[in-house]
């Protein structure tokens, strides 16, 4: 069976997902980051392997992507993560034609064709505020780390409005809060209405069109797909919380198996002349 390896080197965290020529995942892992990207792919790879009882020999094609793409030694080919996520999503949501990947220091909408080919897309990088790190930042400042961010939100009874478009100034409302004897729920889940606002803004600069798919770590919190989907005024998909941050290394281990057959392609039609 042909196996291809997809490596996501994100900011925040690495993912890695090997896939069969059948379509199955057969192997995942994820790791954060830290400040030696190669490194950590590599241990991420690593996982993933473990994970699925094979070694690097049993990989046929390795396709990289994310802001660390080309720090991965091991790596066949580079692609972007716009097209990763687009070809990722696309498989679990055949409908997709938009998607809004929300992770730790970017924000990015994609208009995308019925061939999962990128048409449009527009960023959101220039500040913190409009990304999942803002999020993390506001917890800690409370005192809860990013795990308990769902759990917390979850017991909100009148969110707070967080206006700010700067992080810094985001950041002084809810010290501004805390110090009036706002409950951190009610902060926090401002915080994500407030993010929302910025997804939605994004996604209508694209032009975009249903079917939304909603990717990312932030994604694990269910308040954030419902926020998105009530002022977007339409349905979204979300993947499972296990697939939710590896959207982009499926994207690039479909791609892995799309090149091995271009490749075939061209050996065949070498062989034939």
């Amino acid at each position: 069976m042909t196996i291809t390896a997809g490596i996501d080197v994100g900011s925040t965290y690495i993912k890695a997902v090997l896939l069969a020529e059948n379509g199955d995942i057969v192997g995942t892992s994820l790791r954060p980051s830290g400040f030696k990207l190669g490194a950590t792919a590599e241990l991420a790879f690593d996982e993933a392997l473990k994970a699925a009882g094979l070694t690097r020999n049993d990989i046929a094609y390795t396709v990289a992507t994310g802001i660390g793409r080309h720090q991965v030694a091991f790596k066949d080919i580079h692609v972007t993560d716009l097209t990763a996520s687009a070809r990722g999503a696309a498989r679990l949501f055949p409908g997709t034609r938009t998607v809004l990947d929300v992770g730790g220091q970017t924000m990015k909408a994609t208009k995308t064709d019925e061939a999962a080919k990128v048409v449009s897309f527009r960023l959101n990088d220039k500040c913190a505020a409009g990304t999942g790190a803002f999020l993390e930042k506001t917890a800690r400042y409370m005192g809860y780390s990013t795990v308990e961010i769902g759990p917390l939100m979850s017991t909100s009874k009148e969110p707070v409005p967080i206006s700010g478009v700067c992080a810094v100034f985001a950041e002084s409302e809810v010290i501004n809060h805390l110090s009036l004897g706002t409950p951190p729920a009610d902060i926090m889940q401002g915080a994500i209405e407030s993010l929302t606002q910025r997804c939605v803004q994004l996604i209508k600069r694209v032009k975009a069109q249903p079917e939304y798919t909603l990717i990312g770590g932030i994604l694990r919190f269910a308040t954030m797909a419902k926020a998105v989907e009530e002022q977007l005024g339409a349905p979204v998909n979300v993947p499972a919380e296990e697939h939710v941050q590896h959207v982009g290394a499926l994207g690039c281990a479909i791609l892995g198996h799309r090149r091995l057959e271009i490749l075939r392609e061209k050996e065949k039609a070498t062989s034939v002349a």
